[in-house]
């Protein structure tokens, strides 16, 4: 991370101006003046409860400890003091048992059984460590830089151009954002590789630099991971990525590999939930690789319907390798705790075609958008929040919000039997009465948050519904500005941000962390951590 000046200070990597009103534009700001969230007491003692937790273990052994040298204290007492043998057979005749296990002996063991049996029911899953691809110099181009490169495609009209242009300008991304080598080689006159080996190679140095990162920090060995999950949304070559990575790092034979595609950048929150749950399924402890990129290489649109170029003004080099493990000797060692997994997904035929794979008109391969994504993305994420909401707020959040669909539940029965009756206007009268939704508060039960870095119209939207403050916002902010929309990656990105560099919301032990990202399908998938 490059060091930051004092006038830098809270800002992103890299930017070189104060974010001013125009990154927020289309959204009401937030007079967040004096403002300060009412932090729920339950909810931070809760946290302080896991934290402490991970000393379960060790209070495990040592109690274990205790209680083997009490039972050998005990037994030596009895066998090198025979002047007391008339006593101890008179005692061992009234209580009818064996005098070595003394009251103290058996409250220390009953302790251990305790303890054991919290320990086994928690079942937790930590974050040993992390890693984020960090991309070359020689891959990080600036806007005019991209621009050239459309114009060397030959294949765009000025249309086109004058099309990507303005959404690169409003985009909120910065100068220094990674393309792959083989579309920037353009730049110095060469053509442009798009080619199965091109988009192997890109995949294989960001894959390949993360996955040996995050092994270090997380100190593992390639052999020790029990458990491989990838995800690359538009790139599923034979053999595997998966493969890939077990060749690469000569990890076992027997490990339980997962290559996951066409999830789009909802897809590492569910590579982690199903880590999480094959971790889970194991008797033993075990450790689990999930690692989460895109592939920009062989995904460049080459024509002009504005419903696909979109994808070649957002989308960005990047990824991410997670270490994760349910031993109970780890949680002492780990990162974060995972508290929580949300998935939601849309069923509707404006859901599945709300980010959709297809041709255009003269046979390009892309990705479109519909123009029902914004409702799509706001009924699941509605969705999400409303399952996700009874695990991470306060009951003063969650009983308004019951309530709330309570009401509106009666006001529409009442309006259909008034409809029923002929009572046309006190129907609408009725349902016109009908309570608001009530938007709960997350920021009482939620310190930081990671929003998809998909653009800064879904960061814009997200903080004006859930009413987030400039701070909360800024790692997304950050992500996006220093490294575009790099898919499923951007979260990691953004709690990388949040653990390195923030300093108007410092990460503290006992924090929560929440996830959200979108994905094609149409999902929302949510995330909880909690900071040890």
């Amino acid at each position: 991370m490059a060091p930051r000046s004092e006038s830098q200070t809270n800002l992103p990597r890299n930017m070189s101006r104060v974010m001013s009103e125009s990154d927020f534009s289309g959204t009401d700001q937030i007079d967040h003046r004096d403002y300060k969230v009412r932090k729920s007491a339950l909810i931070g003692l809760i946290n302080w409860s896991h934290v402490v937790g991970t000393f379960v273990p060790h209070a495990f052994l040592l109690s274990v400890v205790f209680s083997v040298s009490q039972l050998i204290y005990n037994y030596a007492w009895l066998a090198n003091n025979p002047v007391r043998d008339e006593f101890v057979k008179v005692l061992n005749d009234a209580i009818e048992e064996p005098v070595i296990f003394t009251v103290g002996l058996k409250v220390n063991l009953l302790i251990c059984a305790v303890i054991y049996y919290i320990a086994r029911m928690d079942n937790a899953v930590y974050l040993l460590n992390f890693s984020t691809f960090e991309p070359p110099s020689s891959w990080k181009v600036s806007h005019d830089e991209i621009l050239q490169m459309m114009k060397h495609q030959n294949c765009f009209t000025e249309e086109s151009l004058s099309f990507m242009k303005r959404i690169l300008a409003r985009s909120g991304t910065g100068q220094a954002t990674a393309w792959p080598p083989g579309i920037v080689q353009c730049l110095k006159g060469e053509k442009t590789d798009n080619t199965i080996e091109a988009s192997r190679k890109e995949a294989e140095i960001v894959i390949t630099d993360i996955v040996d990162k995050a092994l270090k920090k997380a100190k593992v060995k390639p052999s020790e991971v029990d458990i491989l999950v990838i995800n690359c949304s538009l790139f599923s070559p034979t053999p595997s990525l998966c493969a890939m990575v077990i060749s690469k790092f000569g990890m076992r034979s027997d490990i339980q590999s997962y290559n996951l595609g066409g999830m789009g950048c909802s897809a590492s929150l569910i590579s982690i939930d199903l880590a999480k749950n094959m971790l889970q399924r194991r008797s033993t402890g075990g450790i689990a690789l999930v690692v989460s990129t895109e592939t920009i290489t062989p995904n460049l649109y080459h024509g002009n319907e504005r419903g696909f170029l979109l994808q070649n003004t957002l989308f960005r080099c990047g990824g991410a390798a997670m270490v994760l493990s349910n031993k109970m000797t780890d949680g002492r060692r780990a990162m974060y705790k995972l508290l929580n997994t949300v998935r939601v997904q849309g069923t509707t035929q404006d859901a599945y075609n709300a980010v959709y794979e297809t041709q255009d008109k003269e046979g390009h391969r892309g990705v479109t958008l519909s123009k029902e994504i914004v409702k799509v993305a706001g009924k699941c994420m509605e969705k999400n929040l409303t399952t996700l909401g009874p695990y991470v707020l306060p009951l003063s959040e969650q009983i308004p919000v019951g309530l709330a669909l309570v009401g509106r539940f009666l006001c529409k029965s009442t309006s259909k039997v008034l409809l029923s009756l002929g009572l046309d206007g006190a129907a609408k009268s009725v349902l016109t009465s009908a309570p608001k939704h009530y938007v709960p508060d997350f920021k009482r039960g939620v310190d930081h948050f990671c929003i998809h870095a998909g653009g800064r119209a879904v960061i814009d939207g997200i903080e004006k519904n859930l009413k987030l403050e400039l701070y909360h916002t800024e790692p997304s902010r950050a992500a996006l500005y220093n490294y575009g929309n790099t898919s499923s990656s951007s979260i990691w990105y953004e709690l990388q941000y949040i653990q390195d560099q923030q300093t108007s919301n410092p990460l503290k032990k006992g924090h929560r962390i929440m996830q959200v990202a979108f994905g094609s399908g149409f999902k929302c998938t949510s995330g909880v951590w909690l900071k040890l």
